[in-house]
């Protein structure tokens, strides 16, 4: 039987790392600050310098760093919120649980990022705010988007869900628009050992309502002066992150290893492959490739004991909860094709050579049987 090539291994590196992760969480067991700590102070104070940003907010989830980041700049219902629909869900729905209206707009074939022309198309009066999604660990096209923003007068939040260190023009994700969203949840680049997410900003009046409203919103302490909410990142995954964060560099280069040697083994081939855009450096937090023969490309995958995934098999505006956006199936024929054909392939620090060599093998079997 063949060795089972797992989608995703979170064991491998955090076995390299256990001594410091268990000094870590010994730290916060022995001080007994659980939350809003001084691990939580230090975190946000490392990955604001690491992203690049001048502050950061930690939360419980990305999804609470994106609903967060539209609550400080005050969007709410009546407003509309452009972002793509070949994202996962949360992202519509931080819009949603904004209380303003998700606007999708389709995306590049060549990138599967946000269409930014497609953007400027999409504007009315009650724009106020763009999601640009970062998606698989790549950054989009930064400097049109945000030149947009400007002239109609709306806010950029990132979703940096997927790009922890990915850069543009030398920038990284987190530092690019006028805030950012991060999940921590643990198969990301830099994931926790459960739920985390932040905000990074470099606008300090964001930085102050964020750390109020995830607080309650105490912005003094018992006094609430508006709704807020419990979306606090408790002080062990912060310390975790710590840890983790030390390392995230070096992880990204071996995704960043493992993603050349699959380009070089399945270049010429019919898959459509992730490109790395002019400008940017590319963090492969997942490893999709588009094939028109899917069902045939997951079977054997699955008969060679190879993991796979799907992200994501359905686009937003397709999706039960979403309906009444009133788009169906046609709307965006980018998206909608990108997901429909695509598979994700093993995609990890420490994914070995003769691992992403099998792979590869398996699919241009796939192909030669076609």
């Amino acid at each position: 039987m063949s060795k089972k090539i797992p989608f995703i291994d979170l064991q491998t590196s955090t076995r390299k790392i256990r001594k410091e992760i268990d000094e870590a969480v010994g730290r916060v067991l022995d001080s007994s600050a659980f939350i809003l700590g001084p691990e939580l102070e230090a975190f946000e104070s490392e990955f604001a310098k690491y992203c690049g940003a001048s502050c950061c907010a930690g939360v419980h989830t990305g999804t609470a760093a994106l609903h967060l980041a539209l609550a400080c700049y005050r969007i709410g219902p009546g407003d509309e919120v452009i972002t793509v629909p070949n994202t996962f869900i949360a992202t519509i729905e931080a819009i949603a649980m904004a209380g303003a209206k998700p606007v999708l707009v389709d995306v590049s074939a060549e990138t599967a990022l946000i269409d930014v022309e497609k953007v400027r198309r999409a504007i009315t009066p009650r724009t106020k705010a763009v999601i640009p999604v970062h998606l698989f660990g790549q950054t989009c096209d930064m400097d049109p988007l945000m030149t947009l923003a400007k002239e109609h007068g709306f806010i950029v939040i990132e979703d940096s869900c997927q790009a922890h260190g990915s850069t543009y023009k030398g920038r990284r994700a987190g530092s690019l628009g006028h805030a950012a969203g991060f999940s921590f949840y643990p198969s990301k680049n830099l994931g926790a050992c459960g739920e985390g997410g932040a905000i990074t900003t470099s606008d300090s009046k964001v930085l102050e309502r964020a750390k109020a409203l995830r607080h309650h919103a105490q912005f003094s302490r018992n006094v609430h002066q508006e709704m807020g909410y419990n979306y606090r990142l408790d002080s062990i995954q912060a310390a975790i992150l710590r840890v983790k964060l030390r390392h995230l560099d070096e992880w990204n280069e071996e995704r960043r290893a493992a993603a050349k040697r699959y380009i070089e083994n399945l270049r010429g081939t019919h898959f459509w492959l992730p490109i790395e855009a002019a400008g940017c450096r590319h963090v492969y937090h997942l490893f999709p490739i588009g094939c028109p023969n899917k069902k045939a490309v997951t079977k054997a995958l699955t008969d060679a004991s190879i993991g796979w995934g799907e992200h994501y098999p359905a686009p937003a505006h397709m999706q039960p909860a979403f309906s009444h956006l009133g788009k169906g199936e046609g709307s965006f024929p980018v998206a909608e094709r990108l997901m429909r054909e695509s598979v994700t392939l093993p995609m990890f620090p420490g994914l070995e050579a003769q691992d992403i060599d099998r792979v590869c093998e398996v699919l241009k079997g796939v192909e030669r049987s076609a």
